[in-house]
């Protein structure tokens, strides 16, 4: 008797492990998923219906038929009798882009407001499917399914000025945000170095400034400019008939394109095909890389002929392009030139303008009275903010988010795309090992825990917060497997952000979903990025205390560990608590997987201990968002920051690095000293000078010495100490005062703020 309920129990469990189907890996996460039993099978017996009333659908079945036919070889029968069938239905009770997908083994039936919510269940009943042609059965697990999207403007972006890609990449780029349920595609087509978009009233923007001198492998900061004589054979553009289609194609995917075309600045492009459009109305050639110097960017302000230029060009984008939104730029630009202008300086007096901000705030505000003319909407760079926001312009914040967090204080709509960490042109692991980056870090589970509505909002305010959007700058991204590599998986990671519920966000869950995604990029050929593997080294300071915080992004990965500078093994210590840091080491550790040691090489990490280790530092200036290092401490963390900009450097510009070290206690000292660098292509320069100060009270402070910067400012690279050394005292308290470089003259920021980088205050 007991030997029979044994085998009922065992069987029982078979049965219930059977039935039981595991949640298919849908990306973006729909917002309520419940599992059935069984599968629909499509086959050749397989018919997909929808009603002779609903015609809107039509496109839409037929989508569902070449998708279909593609991935199995199977011609779905089209409003015809079958034994199972396939059901397309218009519900107008259901949210906007919403579906709700009813899988059963004899039906599917997806329900929508709109063929754009039909697309979209369509597109999760794709990822339960093989990815390429296969001749295994195409079984569907029954299930149902309501969803719907958290965020309007679920974006990608791709520059195709810097590096030109034709028109079948765009297709595919296309096709992967459509895969993802994203609906808008930011197309940026002009910039300093490439016009890409025909404009049929001026030739020449295509014909000269399409196109630039080859010099497609050396480093884009390196590049030298063009000669005259030099042959220009690198570029592209789109015909109009090109775009026409892309639209099409994009449209059919329920993608909305929204061009970009730059103004009032990155715009030599345009420039060096007419020159008139300038302040110095000066010939120039296409710029072939970063390289600025006496070469001309900005449209003249208080030329008429410019805007009569950009209306026409206008004219003929909107009449392509079918989206709300135009994008007119307005980032960046260097108001040197405007201040030297006799016709900017005119326009000034003449529109009772204070200064060049307000001038700027004048250009757009121009040619957002001309879009909104043709029924249209202006976006533009958050730097449309400055000197005043046009009447009914909206706002992309990519300078973090506080350019945003403005706009839609003030009732404007936003497209939060901050740097960190929405810019996927920055590297997502190593960096050893990965294809050469611009510099960032912004690794998928980066971008998975962000959150586009910032706290600082609101209920009502944060309404006008659109959504987000991924932004591809290519200068550094030249193939088409390297802009899929740096897309992948980052897109996914963006996609279930936008769409799905922030409650119903889970990182483990998303990664073990990201797995069956990445076999089918494999499958389809697809180069991606296999995740961040590289261990993620954090200090923190807990009561004057130093810890060492092992991060690692991996799925079921653990972490091994040295410390004496040795390459980890699988038989080295396996971190399970924080590292308290006593005496001076390096540190090493690697990923393991499946008992496999993952990545290129081990993370390294020096920690060089000394009296101020742990210590807490409060600052007069805020160090800027984009180079937060470690935190508060990071000038205290017992970390160098290396020869090039990394995660270890704090970052200061405009404002001078006034740093006060509290030591806990009274100590003895003897020297002090300041790590920084210097990187002339990336705007960091050494400080000007650094003051030593020291006190017993924080309140009244004595200076210890200030020290001069011995180093050119015009060289390329360099790592400095600044140290001050004195008789031994006893000290509490440490003041460190950097002050700030402006970029030198000839340098492409001449005049302007330049970045300060600080990496350890050292006490000894």
């Amino acid at each position: 008797m007991v030997f029979k309920k044994i085998v009922l129990l065992i069987l029982l469990v078979i049965s219930v492990a059977i039935n039981a189907q595991q949640q298919p890996s849908i990306i973006p996460k729909p917002v309520d998923l419940k599992m059935g039993n069984g599968y629909f099978t499509i086959d050749g017996n397989t018919a997909i219906k929808y009603k002779k009333s609903q015609k809107e659908l039509k496109s839409t079945a037929h989508f569902f038929v070449s998708y279909i036919k593609k991935i199995s070889g199977f011609s779905l029968k089209l409003n015809k009798a079958a034994a199972k069938k396939i059901e397309l239905v218009i519900d107008k009770d259901i949210l906007d882009e919403g579906y709700q997908l009813n899988v059963s083994p004899t039906a599917i039936v997806i329900k929508a407001s709109s063929p754009k919510g039909v697309f979209y269940g369509m597109q999760s009943v794709f990822q339960t499917l093989p990815a390429i042609r296969t001749n295994a059965a195409l079984e569907v697990p029954v299930m149902q399914v309501n969803d719907y999207p958290r965020f309007k403007w679920r974006g990608m972006h791709l520059d195709v000025s810097r590096h030109f890609f034709g028109p079948d990449v765009i297709k595919e780029y296309i096709d992967l945000m459509a895969s993802y349920k994203m609906n808008v595609f930011h197309w940026h087509l002009v910039d300093d170095q490439g016009w890409r978009i025909e404009i049929k009233k001026y030739p020449k923007l295509t014909e000269i400034g399409a196109w630039r001198v080859d010099h497609t492998n050396l480093n884009w900061r390196e590049r030298p400019q063009a000669k005259e004589g030099e042959k220009p054979t690198y570029g592209g553009f789109y015909t109009q008939e090109q775009i026409k289609d892309i639209v099409k194609y994009a449209s059919e995917r329920n993608i909305t394109i929204v061009p970009e075309i730059e103004m009032p600045g990155h715009v030599a492009s345009a420039i060096a095909s007419y020159p008139q459009l300038s302040c110095t109305q000066q010939p120039q050639l296409p710029l072939t890389g970063g390289d600025y110097t006496n070469m001309s960017s900005n449209y003249c302000a208080g030329n008429d002929e410019v805007f009569s230029f950009l209306q026409d060009v206008l004219t003929e984008v909107i009449a392509l392009f079918p989206s709300t939104y135009i994008h007119l730029g307005g980032d960046e630009v260097d108001k040197a030139p405007w201040k030297k202008c006799p016709r900017c300086q005119a326009r000034m007096k003449a529109e009772g303008l204070k200064d060049e901000n307000e001038l700027q705030s004048y250009f757009m505000k121009r040619m957002e009275k001309f879009i909104i003319s043709k029924q249209r909407k202006m976006i533009g760079w958050d730097e449309i903010l400055e000197g005043g926001l046009a009447p009914e312009a909206a706002v992309m914040s990519w300078r973090g988010e506080a350019g945003g967090i403005e706009a839609a204080k003030m009732k404007h709509n936003v497209v939060m795309t901050p740097g960190s960490p929405c810019y996927f042109d920055h590297y997502q692991s190593g960096p050893e090992g990965e294809p050469f980056a611009i510099g960032g870090f912004n690794t998928v589970k980066k971008v998975y825990d962000y959150e586009p509505i910032p706290k600082e909002l609101n209920t009502e305010e944060e309404q006008y917060v659109l959504g987000a959007q991924g932004n591809v700058w290519t200068e550094f991204i030249t193939t088409t497997e390297h802009l899929e590599y740096m897309v992948l998986p980052r897109m996914a990671a963006l996609a279930e952000v936008l769409w799905s519920p922030k409650e119903n966000k889970n990182w483990d869950n998303f990664n073990e979903r990201l797995q069956y995604h990445f076999k089918g990029y494999g499958q389809k050929g697809l180069h991606y990025s296999p995740g961040n593997f590289t261990v993620n080294i954090k200090p923190s300071s807990q009561n004057g205390q130093l810890l060492v915080n092992l991060y690692s992004e991996a799925l079921n990965g653990e972490i091994r560990y040295t410390t004496d500078g040795s390459e980890p093994t699988l038989q080295s210590e396996k971190y399970e608590q924080p590292i308290a840091v006593k005496s001076s080491f390096v540190l090493k550790a690697s990923t393991v997987v499946d008992g496999q040691i993952k990545g290129v090489q081990a993370v390294k990490q020096n920690f060089v201990m000394h009296k101020a280790v742990g210590s807490a530092v409060q600052y007069t200036y805020p160090v800027s968002e984009y180079y937060l290092a470690d935190g508060p401490n990071s000038l205290t963390d017992g970390v160098r920051g290396g020869n090039a900009p990394s995660k270890y450097w704090h970052g200061f510009s405009g404002k001078d690095m006034i740093a006060t070290v509290d030591l806990g206690e009274p100590k003895i000292i003897k020297s002090i000293s300041l790590g920084c660098l210097q990187n002339y292509g990336s705007w960091i320069f050494l400080p000007q000078s650094v003051k030593f100060e020291v006190s017993n009270d924080g309140t009244v402070f004595t200076e210890i010495k200030t020290v001069s910067n011995p180093i050119d400012i015009n060289q390329k690279t360099a790592l400095y100490d600044f140290n001050a050394t004195f008789m031994q005292q006893k000290v509490k308290y440490i003041r460190v005062t950097a002050k700030n470089n402006l970029c030198p003259p000839g340098h492409s920021g001449a005049g302007k703020s330049g970045w300060l980088f600080a990496d350890e205050i050292i006490v000894e």
